[in-house]
């Protein structure tokens, strides 16, 4: 009998007060079945933990790597876990701060690709990042990550 481990993953979220209202940093999917998707291919920063690493650590190492830059300090808001349609579960924290788009140099993944064509390619974990505010967010984020929105939107209500 095979056992099978539910996989997790950890992200931070980082958010922000404008003019305009509350905005969220959100990365676009990287990779070939996601170059031309843009509802539902955008993400909370975060990749996948062992289970002998505290989710909050994974967070902040799948930070860096996935946007190749340091996570911020400040006070890290928990806003729970979600499940994702593929059954991954998913754990965040927000935390106030600014970061620019511009800035990042995400880390990367191989892939054989095209399919069953013998070569690998590499590609992007997020090919970019930008500011949406939490509506616009909403329409983008991967389904199950749009609750961390509204939790988020709750606790700075």
């Amino acid at each position: 009998m095979t056992v099978r481990t539910t996989k997790r993953s950890a992200g931070l979220l980082l958010f922000r007060h404008t003019d305009d209202g509350l905005e969220v940093l959100l990365g676009h999917m990287g990779g070939p079945f996601f170059a031309k998707k843009d509802a539902g291919a955008w993400t909370v920063p975060k990749g996948e933990y062992e289970p002998d690493e505290p989710a909050r650590e994974a967070a902040r190492r799948e930070f860096r790597e996935e946007l190749g830059l340091a996570p911020p300090d400040g006070q890290a808001v928990p806003l729970g876990e979600v499940a994702q349609a593929n059954g991954k579960i998913v754990t965040v924290w927000a935390i106030e701060a600014d970061l620019d788009p511009e800035a990042i140099d995400p880390g990367t993944f191989t892939m054989e690709w095209p399919p069953r064509s013998g070569r690998t390619q590499e590609f992007p974990e997020l090919d970019r990042v930008a500011w949406f505010a939490l509506d616009r967010a909403r329409a983008l984020i991967i389904t199950a990550q749009a609750a961390f929105l509204d939790r988020l939107a709750e606790h700075s209500g």
